[in-house]
C-alpha cells in the first residue's frame, strides 16, 4: 500500500490519544490460534509488540502451544487425549509440555522479538514460582489449577525495558510440573499485574449473535451480561471458558479485555491504537 506523507501523518495523529492513554501502562497479550502457526502472521504480531514497547507501552506476552505439543507427542508415538477440551497429561507428557512450551516455543518467540529490534526475556510459570498450581482432576493427570500467582519476575523484566514472554507451565511446592490453560494463566497474570487491558487472540472475529454472520459482532459486553448470553446460546462451546477467563480478568482488576481475530494482520495495533478497533470488548 502506497501512502502519501500526509496520510502517514494522519495515521500517527489519530493514534496519538491512544499512545498517551496507554503510555507506561501494562497490556497483556494472550497469544494463540492461527497467529501462532502462520509464519507471516507471527512476524506481524512480533513487530506489533515491538512497536507498542517502543512507544512506551509495557507489553507482556503469554503463550500456549497446543498444536506443537501434539506434533511432538506424535513424533515419539504418543497419542493426544482430551477430556472436556483439556489435554490428558501423564508424567511423560508433562515433560514434553515443559520442553516444548518453556523451551522451543518460548525461545523462538524471544528470538523473533530480538530480530525485530525489540528486547525480550523468556520466562515460564516455574521461574520464581510465578505460577503455583495443584492438580485439577486426577483423570487429567498433571493439568493444573492455579493456586497462586507471583508476578515479581515479570515486573523485574518490565522495569529493565524488556518484553516478558511467559510460557504457561506451573509448579507446586513438591516440585511437580503442571500444564496450565493459557487463557486462564493470562487472565490471572493480567489481574495480578493490574493490567490496563488483556488482549486474547483467537481464530474468530469476536462474540457474534449469529455465529455464521460476522456482521452480528457484539462490540461491547459487560460482565453482568455474560450469563444471559451463555444461557441464550450466543456464547457456547469452546467460547464459554474463554469468556469466563475474560470475566475473571475484569473481576481481578483488569480494566478492559478484548477478544480479537488474530488472523487479521496487525489486529493488536488496530484494537489498541485506532478509533474503530475490532473484536469484542469486555468491561466491568
Amino acid at each position: 500500500m502506497n501512502l502519501t506523507n500526509a496520510q502517514r501523518a494522519g495515521i500517527i495523529v489519530e493514534a496519538l490519544p491512544y499512545i498517551q492513554k496507554y503510555n507506561n501502562k501494562i497490556i497483556v497479550v494472550k497469544y494463540g490460534g492461527n497467529a501462532m502457526i502462520n509464519e507471516e502472521l507471527k512476524e506481524a504480531v512480533m513487530g506489533d509488540l515491538v512497536l507498542l514497547s517502543i512507544i512506551g507501552i509495557k507489553v507482556v506476552l503469554v503463550h500456549g502451544g497446543g498444536p506443537e505439543i501434539t506434533d511432538m507427542l506424535a513424533k515419539i508415538g504418543k497419542k493426544s487425549e482430551f477430556v472436556n477440551g483439556l489435554r490428558v497429561t501423564d508424567k511423560e507428557t508433562v515433560d514434553i509440555v515443559q520442553m516444548v512450551l518453556a523451551g522451543k516455543i518460548n525461545k523462538n518467540l524471544v528470538n523473533l522479538i530480538e530480530n525485530k529490534g525489540g528486547k525480550a526475556v523468556g520466562l515460564s510459570g516455574i521461574d520464581g514460582h510465578m505460577i503455583e498450581a495443584k492438580q485439577l482432576d486426577p483423570v487429567l493427570g498433571y493439568v493444573g489449577e492455579i493456586t497462586n500467582v507471583d508476578v515479581t519476575p515479570i515486573f523485574d523484566v518490565l522495569e529493565k525495558g524488556y518484553i516478558p514472554i511467559v510460557s504457561t507451565v506451573a509448579c507446586d511446592k513438591e516440585g511437580n510440573t503442571y500444564n496450565i490453560n493459557a487463557d486462564t494463566a493470562a487472565a490471572k497474570i493480567a489481574g495480578a499485574l493490574g493490567a490496563e487491558s488483556l488482549i486474547s487472540m483467537t481464530d474468530i472475529a469476536g462474540i457474534l449473535r449469529d455465529k455464521d454472520d460476522s456482521s452480528t459482532l457484539i462490540p461491547k459486553i459487560t460482565v453482568a451480561e455474560t450469563p444471559g448470553l451463555i444461557e441464550d446460546g450466543v456464547i457456547s462451546g469452546g467460547m464459554i471458558p474463554k469468556v469466563e477467563c475474560c470475566t475473571t480478568a475484569i473481576k481481578e482488576g483488569v480494566r478492559k479485555v478484548f477478544i480479537i481475530d488474530g488472523r487479521i494482520p496487525h489486529a493488536i495495533l488496530i484494537e489498541t491504537l485506532t478509533d474503530e478497533g475490532i473484536g469484542t470488548m469486555f468491561v466491568g
